[in-house]
């Protein structure tokens, strides 16, 4: 459970009864979201303490994994869950990673999720504000809400990177998470603009994770993804090259994630374009620690060689913006 939901249980968080239908629960996350989201006025903390309750229980399986957390209990096959990359070891047998979810650690995770972006809008938010003029809360809901949009974006991409992190960090002691990577393009404030928010490796292969929030619904065109209010951006597009400009690495790069928060997505996960070397994906934040985990289908994963070397590579060759 996550540490911000410590006492609490995800029902609590959005307001329903334990036992609530899925429609009344996914009202309930709709609801909180639109009354905490910073935009409208709400308070960021609280907002993604809603993101984090609602990652909890956004499918029948996490609901009732969550469920029996509540109760103290065991989850069913617990003993059972490993990762496997599809591939034999020297000796033939297949190569598994992890033990039972109830017993695992979390990721291994390096850097400041959502650090720059936060930075940036203090930054910001007091130019904004005015030279010598005291902004004693820069998260107060009405300076929020008098904010231009880009600043309140700015916001939002924090919350959304500490919100994916938090998701990521649940995949276990298997994986190492890297946050607000810079990719060599730029420096400065340019170097914060082309970083990749995480950088994720474990057996199922190695993602370059972007999170947005646009505040806006998002489709999926034959290329990119379609953003109303938008048109010009191109946000996997634009992570694709910061995956071009760490070639340098030495490693292969099996898919590229954009994370957008449930409500701006129509289902879990979407090809973007044709199926190619790199996968590209857009995701639902609920779903993301799934996607990874499960990886891409018909690949296989990362054979221990591979994945010890490569994680060597990128503790070597990473750095921070």
């Amino acid at each position: 459970m996550s540490d911000r939901l410590m006492g609490k249980s995800a029902y609590e968080v959005l307001g329903v009864p334990a036992d609530a239908t899925e429609a009344a629960l996914k009202r309930a996350y709709r609801h909180r979201m639109r009354q905490t989201h910073p935009d409208l006025g709400g308070d960021p903390e609280a907002f993604l303490l809603v993101q984090e309750a609602w990652a909890q229980v956004a499918t029948a399986q996490l609901r009732a994994e969550h469920d029996r957390r509540r109760r103290g209990a065991p989850a069913a096959g617990d003993d059972e869950r490993v990762w496997t990359s599809g591939r034999p070891d020297r000796r033939g047998r297949a190569q598994t990673w992890g033990a039972s979810r109830s017993n695992r650690s979390r990721a291994r995770s390096h850097g400041h999720p959502g650090g720059w972006s936060r930075e940036r809008y203090l930054t910001l938010i007091r130019e904004w504000a005015g030279r010598g003029t005291e902004v004693p809360d820069p998260y107060a809901p009405s300076l929020v809400r008098r904010a231009p949009r880009e600043l309140r974006l700015l916001l939002a991409d924090a919350i959304a990177e500490e919100a994916t992190a938090t998701a990521l960090s649940e995949l276990g002691s298997a994986y190492t998470l890297w946050h607000d990577v810079a990719t060599g393009a730029g420096r400065g404030v340019d170097a914060g603009l082309a970083k990749i928010d995480h950088v994720v490796l474990g057996p199922t292969g190695l993602f370059a994770i972007q999170s947005e929030d646009y505040d806006a619904p998002v489709g999926i065109g034959s290329r990119d993804l379609l953003i109303e209010g938008y048109p010009a951006v191109r946000p996997m597009k634009d992570l694709m090259g910061r995956v071009k400009a760490v070639r340098g690495w030495g490693v292969r790069f099996t898919a590229a994630l954009i994370v957008l928060p449930d409500e701006h997505l129509e289902e879990d996960q979407a090809l973007v374009g044709r199926p190619r070397r790199t996968l590209r994906l857009a995701v639902r934040r609920s779903a993301v620690a799934d996607a990874v985990r499960t990886g891409v289908p018909g690949r296989g994963g990362l054979d221990a060689e591979v994945l010890f070397d490569w994680r060597t590579r990128l503790q070597r060759a990473v750095r921070y913006v």
